[in-house]
């Protein structure tokens, strides 16, 4: 199937249009819930969007998956005009059209993947005011003529996605993004939205400065993400470890981070040999590859993409379930930002980093070679926050959002190792002791390394050569490895008894309440840690259970309509719907519209696809008892129980025993609708079907040939372009047969 371009589409959702001036609250509310699917407002959505339809700049810290997309999405859908969205990821911008169209919000993207004809097209749709949604490169801003097409054109408002790429004090600086200074000058009465995932204060200040805004609205979000469960392991053999993570995780897309492109193709082909979906992502890579790699794991094609930590992949995926870091990250920014694309549906997501002390020196080699002493400090200063984090036995959420300059007020978060492992203080005052001597005896002038291979009795040369196998504290600790005096170092160094101190290779300084510790003055505890248990069944989405069986039903369901549109699956519904579905059991168009993320154009668009696999499931499980439901709500002819074993298979051998559609239907005492979905699943699995005798063959032709001229493969709009001449039934096993074809040219 060729690949189309997102565009603009007709779409049958009614955009009621605000003034400039006008900021109402129930057109605003009426808007969430039709264009969007939801009932009410994240936390701080409300306040930046009327902020934005007042005309005011805002600038707003917002974490991944706290919904900052609806922000600019909602106002560009009720202002007139075109609001343009800036945003650095080009290879996001496809998806990020697909998903606002699919919400029948005229969208189109501008970048240089596109030829000029491509681009003449946009510019025509801007001109033309067609377009509610355009998303751009900065680095267009640098484009004299683009400005001046922009201020012949009516711009609502812009927005600036990922905006910490303009500070240098950010992770992430690029200079493309300091032209949009260019923005408040040249558009004096437009206002401009700021948003980012990652900053600190500081950056923060940078950010506001550099761009120019005006006066801003300023939010800063909570930084806690708390379906995100974080966790460190210690770092061995870390390929099998992580084979035997995704083992427990069968069928989840995840994300594994590697430190270098070598290390993303081993890890990436050491997963496929062992039957792993599997595929890497680097700068290295051609970027034809790069991309067919990107779009497969968007596409639930692979289960796993393995990608370096420094390039950036822009994944916009809403059901990542874990991101593995199996090298230490430099930075707790950029750590966050790649576990930021965990659970982005606000659905429970794993972050694991794997952590060893041999990861420390290959970091610092490229940090010594920075030829800036600040920039080199600052690196350092960086680095070592990451290593206090994977290192202290304190909990992980605590500390991740005390980087970003808040408090978490629990005293057990529920969500990291550390709160949730069996945990007690234990006394190692002794093991101090032992290591506290080894460094004081030998004048507080070594490393970690050689203090360790005292205590362990090592014989090395070094050892011999300094005489250190004399020492009294020399083989004290042989009883026990290297890894438990490892962890007895970094406990000391965690809390603050020892300090490391010189450059480039840092030496051990006993502090004061080392002394105490040393000298029997004050005891030392460390937390003893055990793995936590895996919930078992992994049947829960946030707190509420869910149906498992029919979840991937709808998942497949899905699937199939993403392909057929050719967008991600997450853009159709994403996990969080397809949870709620698999709870509520909806049966009807309007029980299925009150389901969170479903608007007025998905339910037109999909609504029937997923209302056919729902009452096919319930028909099989005649056992199952949904919730209670509006009369409304109800599907008809449900007064009688149906009877258990009325199945696909059932209406598979009476369709092979020569009966048509309608008498199987009227014999099982069900819909001619539901008996031409179970024939659907039936052609999609590969059954050996007559189909004449289903649909005309010449209406069948008709109805395969109207569904390759369109990208929108919906079931009423076949029926309405050919004026009712054909049935739901005829269209759905028509449509199914076509894809059938597809789907195997392509295996």
């Amino acid at each position: 199937m060729k690949q189309r371009r997102s565009g603009p589409l007709n779409i049958r959702v009614t955009i009621k249009t605000m003034s400039r001036s006008d900021n109402n609250s129930p057109a605003i509310l009426d808007t969430l819930k039709t264009v969007f699917g939801f009932q009410s407002f994240r936390p701080n959505q409300e306040s930046i969007v009327k902020s934005i339809l007042a005309r005011r700049d805002v600038f707003a810290v917002m974490p991944t998956g706290g919904g900052k997309s609806l922000c600019y999405q909602l106002p560009a859908v009720l202002l007139p005009g075109t609001a343009v969205v800036i945003s650095p990821l080009i290879a996001l911008m496809k998806d990020q059209v697909d998903a606002a169209v699919a919400n029948g919000i005229p969208a189109a993207f501008m970048n240089s993947s596109m030829d000029a004809a491509e681009i003449s097209e946009v510019y025509r749709l801007l001109k033309y005011n067609k377009i509610r949604l355009l998303y751009i490169a900065p680095e267009r801003f640098a484009m004299p003529h683009f400005l001046e097409s922009l201020k012949s054109a009516d711009i609502s408002f812009f927005a600036i996605d990922e905006a910490h790429c303009v500070s240098e004090w950010g992770h992430d600086f690029r200079p493309d993004y300091l032209g949009l200074s260019l923005i408040p000058q040249a558009f004096s009465g437009v206002p401009v939205a700021a948003f980012t995932a990652t900053a600190t204060p500081k950056v923060q200040e940078d950010i506001i400065n550099r761009i120019g805004l005006r006066n801003p609205q300023v939010v800063r979000a909570s930084f806690n993400r708390p379906n995100l469960f974080y966790q460190v392991r210690p770092k061995s053999k870390v390929e099998s470890q992580i084979l035997e993570f995704l083992r427990d995780h069968r069928g989840e897309a995840g994300i594994i981070y590697r430190t270098t492109r070598d290390s993303v193709t081993e890890t990436a082909g050491f997963l496929q040999s062992k039957g792993i979906a599997a595929l890497p992502y680097h700068a290295g890579l051609p970027s034809e590859e790069r991309s067919r790699n990107q779009v497969a794991f968007n596409r639930d094609e692979a289960q796993v993409i393995v990608a370096t930590i420094a390039f950036g992949m822009g994944i916009d995926k809403s059901n990542v379930r874990f991101v593995i870091h199996a090298d230490l990250p430099k930075n707790i920014e950029g750590y966050y930002q790649e576990t930021g694309r965990a659970g982005r549906d606000g659905e429970p997501a794993v972050c694991l980093l794997f952590f060893g002390r041999g990861d420390i020196p290959k970091i610092r080699y490229f940090i010594n070679a920075m030829t800036d002493e600040r920039e080199r400090s600052l690196a350092v200063e960086k680095l070592n926050q990451t290593v206090g984090f994977a290192s202290h036995n304190i909990c992980r959420r605590r500390q991740l959002l005390a980087f970003f300059g808040e408090d978490y007020p629990e005293e057990n978060c529920g969500g990291c190792d550390i709160c949730t492992g069996s945990a007690e203080q234990v006394d190692i005052t002794t093991d101090a002791q032992i290591i506290m001597s080894a460094v004081s005896r030998t004048g507080q002038r070594f490393g970690i390394g050689h203090i360790i291979d005292i205590v362990s009795g090592a014989d090395t040369k070094r050892i011999r050569e300094l005489r250190h196998n004399e020492i009294k504290t020399y083989g004290a600790g042989k009883d026990r490895d290297k890894k438990h005096w490892r962890s007895v170092m970094d406990e000391l160094i965690a809390q603050g008894a020892l300090l490391q101190e010189g450059e480039p290779y840092p030496v051990l300084n006993i502090t004061t309440k080392g002394s105490d510790i040393l000298f029997g003055r004050e005891n030392f505890t460390a937390l003893k840690k055990e793995e936590p248990k895996a919930k078992a069944g992994r049947r829960t989405a946030g707190d509420a259970e869910y149906d498992e069986a029919l979840f991937d039903r709808l998942r497949a369901a899905r699937k199939r309509l993403a392909e057929v549109q050719q967008v991600p699956p997450y853009i159709i519904f994403s996990d969080k719907t397809l949870h709620e579905i698999s709870r509520q059991y909806p049966a009807t168009l309007p029980a299925l519209r009150k389901i969170s993320g479903v608007g007025d154009a998905k339910l037109e668009r999909y609504g029937e696809d997923f209302l056919a696999a729902i009452l096919t499931y319930l028909e099989e499980n005649p056992g199952i008892s949904a919730p209670e439901r509006d009369e409304e709500d109800e599907p008809a002819g449900n007064t009688q129980k149906r009877k258990k074993g009325e199945t696909i298979e059932e209406t598979y051998e009476l369709f092979r025993g020569g009966m048509s559609l309608n008498d199987i239907a009227k014999l099982r005492g069900l819909s001619p609708s539901t008996i031409a979905t179970h024939i659907e699943r039936l052609i999609q699995d590969g059954r050996d079907l007559s189909l004449d005798s289903l649909v005309d063959p010449e209406k069948r032709e008709k109805l395969e040939g109207y569904f390759r001229s369109t990208t929108d493969w919906g079931l009423n709009q076949a029926v309405e372009y050919f004026n009712g001449t054909v049935s739901f039934e005829e269209a759905r096993i028509s449509r199914a047969h076509l894809l059938r074809k597809y789907q195997s040219r392509t295996r």
